[in-house]
């Protein structure tokens, strides 16, 4: 645990970073910083003496205390972008950053990396290194975007410098900001629709419910299915977060297995859960696409490895990293615009047709 002098200087960098003390400010007096946390004058000059030396402070002789902030964010000749994503080494991510990259590099701009593991701690802990080091312009794909974000204040901190924001695949409802998406809904009213057309009547979906792509995926099925006058069960909807991937594929299992069971064709929030529900199926001593058709979505290299190969839907990584990275470098990352990428269906060997047309 951090001592209390410390964590009086975490606070006092945290408001500097929101901007609650601004550059040029001075901070309250000592005897004041006391009362309001109740720290020791002693531990109060300890927490102000951490932060003048790493830059956020100067003390004035006679004046009192300022905000200035460190070298690194007023140093103008570097041009850096900084980009967050929840995962940078697998699934889609790694064919957004060539998108992005390419673009960037070529107009000479450098890159600052960071991952969330979709986590929001780990996301202000980005943010924070991102806001420390000056960068120009950031682009962001949301931490669990269907959820409440703790972290939002930062967001609008950045707006307020100026520093150019972009979201990508997801944005958060709360804020007005630029972002470019795939048409989540339109993904899963496609995915549904095709497994309709092969006759299946009984349909079950499996999506994440900790990001607003799987709400939308899970908007496209119902319409879909409204559309074609049929029902579903609410056992057939099974939901996760990232926390519980693994008990969803064991949850959808149990019901596919069971005696009762009148499913055959199975909408995946992902190729990476049709992926793993083909593996467990096939455990289970279950064919696909013979007892279950699976639809996935993302056109990730997932869906060619498998076996058989996943029937999925569209997701333009590399369009969209370029598309992120030029509206950053063009200056319309500071219009509140969007743009979303319509998906199509990849047909391949998941999906079989019910009566065997």
């Amino acid at each position: 645990m951090a001592n209390k002098y410390e964590q009086l200087a975490d606070i006092l960098r945290e408001k500097i970073r929101l901007g609650t003390y601004q550059e040029g400010d001075a901070i309250p007096s000592e005897a004041t910083l006391q009362e309001e946390f109740h720290y020791s004058r002693h531990t109060v000059r300890q927490a102000i003496a951490v932060l003048v030396n790493e830059g956020y402070l100067r003390k004035e002789r006679g004046s009192g205390t300022y905000v200035s902030k460190p070298e690194t964010v007023n140093h103008k000749n570097r041009k850096t972008i900084g980009i967050i994503m929840t995962y940078l080494s697998d699934y889609i991510f790694p064919s957004i950053m060539r998108g992005v990259e390419q673009t960037l590099r070529e107009q000479g701009y450098s890159l600052l990396l960071g991952s969330t593991n979709n986590d929001h701690e780990q996301e202000r802990a980005c943010l924070q290194q991102m806001m420390d080091q000056g960068v120009d312009g950031l682009i962001v794909e949301p931490t669990k975007s269907s959820q409440y974000n703790p972290n939002l204040a930062y967001y609008v901190a950045l707006q307020e410098a100026g520093i150019p924001l972009v979201m990508i695949n997801a944005y958060y409802e709360e804020l007005e900001l630029p972002h470019i998406c795939v048409n989540d809904t339109r993904s899963g009213f496609l995915a549904t629709n095709y497994l309709l057309e092969q006759q299946h009547q009984q349909l079950m979906m499996i999506t994440k419910i900790d990001d607003l792509q799987g709400k939308y995926r899970m908007k496209g099925f119902v319409k879909a299915l409204t559309q074609a006058k049929r029902t579903f069960a609410a056992e057939d909807v099974l939901t996760y977060t990232t926390e519980t991937k693994e008990a969803v594929i064991e949850q959808a299992i149990q019901r596919l297995t069971a005696a009762d069971n009148q499913v055959t064709g199975i909408v995946c929030y992902n190729d990476e859960i049709a992926h793993r529900l083909i593996q467990a199926l096939t455990a289970a001593g279950k064919n696909v696409p013979t007892d279950f058709s699976i639809v996935g979505n993302d056109d990730s290299p997932l869906s060619t490895l498998s076996t058989p190969t996943i029937t999925t839907l569209t997701h333009p990584k590399e369009a969209m990293g370029e598309l992120a990275a030029q509206w950053i470098t063009t200056g319309k990352a500071t219009e509140a615009q969007r743009f979303y990428f319509e998906p199509e269906l990849i047909v391949r060997g998941s999906v079989n047709n019910q009566k065997g047309e």
